[in-house]
């Protein structure tokens, strides 16, 4: 069946037969993840979680119903994760349908596919899945997210501070969580003693770096720099500053460059794009070298790293600031050998 946000959030926080399968398609991969992610917490800490991926069940189409059929050594409750599916996975999830008997529920993600796509139109015909399309949140779909996750969290959000948590999380769902969590901490609130989250609090935790400071990394990896985006991380790293700030920064460079492009794509020419953003007229040659060179494509999969890049570091026990440099110089090389 296709299902609703509030009805795949409700069946993923309690899964229950007949359901054996949960399809969340489209490319908010954050979102996704976030989605699944209710699966392992309803179904406890002792809960086995097998992971699987779309190259495994192209060459082993029976892995999956023999994964969700099989028990755990210990009884244990266990649940079945896919990455990465697509349409070579609808084999292995027909089978899994199909399957006389199902022990475990499986959630499967899979970012590049759209709504026509046959896995999903499976999933949307059986009584035993459920199919969902995760689209990043408009604006006020996002404020809405952003006062939901503080609830869980036990804060009650002054006004505007909805849309303070949207514009630092860059609109990723799993950053804004985490920031959520950071600022429950600081306000000390629970479900069981609620507090309100004003500016102040998020001024003490949720601090940027002043913008200026990061300007020459941004761009210097937009310009595929390596050498020099290297400099100017030792740069940053002197500090002692959170990478957090210059990477949100870039996303939105990146961002900013994507809704370019694809105005230009539209049949826009790129002198009129860059007036309707109001490009500082300083930063206009460096913004057109940026827009020819920068593919839809390639903003797209360089915004996907930054922000796995954040969630990892925001994550517990990260290795800090080298994953940021890992992520952003491995970009600004691989531009570089594009010429």
């Amino acid at each position: 069946m296709k299902a609703s946000a509030n009805q795949i959030r409700q069946a993923l926080a309690a899964p229950r037969p007949p359901v054996r399968l949960y399809l969340l398609h489209g490319p908010d991969e954050a979102g996704a993840a976030a989605l699944a992610a209710l699966v392992g917490q309803a179904m406890g800490d002792r809960a086995e979680r097998v992971d699987l991926d779309g190259a495994t069940l192209r060459s082993d189409p029976a892995r999956l119903s023999d994964e969700a059929a099989a028990l755990s050594l210990f009884g244990d409750p266990r649940w079945i994760r896919v990455s990465g599916a697509g349409e070579e996975s609808l084999t292995a999830l027909a089978a899994l349908l199909e399957a006389e008997a199902v022990a475990h529920p499986v959630v499967a993600l899979a970012p590049s596919v759209r709504t026509t796509a046959k896995i999903v139109k499976l999933a949307t015909d059986s009584p035993l899945a459920m199919a969902y399309g995760c689209y990043a949140p408009t604006a006020q779909d996002a404020e809405r997210l952003a006062a939901t996750l503080a609830g869980e969290q036990g804060l009650r959000l002054a006004p505007g501070t909805a849309a303070r948590l949207v514009a630092a999380a860059g609109g990723d769902r799993a950053v804004m969580a985490r920031e959520i969590e950071k600022l429950a901490l600081y306000c000390d609130a629970a479900p069981d003693r609620p507090r309100e989250l004003d500016h102040d609090a998020i001024d003490a935790v949720g601090a940027d770096l002043d913008e200026a400071e990061a300007t020459r990394a941004v761009e210097a990896l937009v310009e595929g720099q390596p050498d020099r985006l290297a400099a100017e991380l030792a740069r940053l790293g002197e500090t002692g500053t959170s990478p957090i700030p210059w990477l949100r920064q870039i996303a939105r460079r990146l961002v900013a460059l994507a809704e370019m492009r694809a105005e230009i794509a539209a049949g826009d020419t790129p002198d009129a794009v860059m007036k309707r953003h109001r490009v500082f007229f300083r930063e206009e040659a460096a913004t057109a070298r940026a827009l020819r060179r920068w593919t839809p494509a390639m903003l797209a999969d360089a915004l996907a790293r930054i922000r796995g890049a954040e969630r990892a570091i925001m994550a517990s026990g990260n290795a800090g600031p080298v994953l940021a440099e890992q992520a952003t110089l491995a970009l600004a090389r691989a531009l570089a050998r594009r010429g």
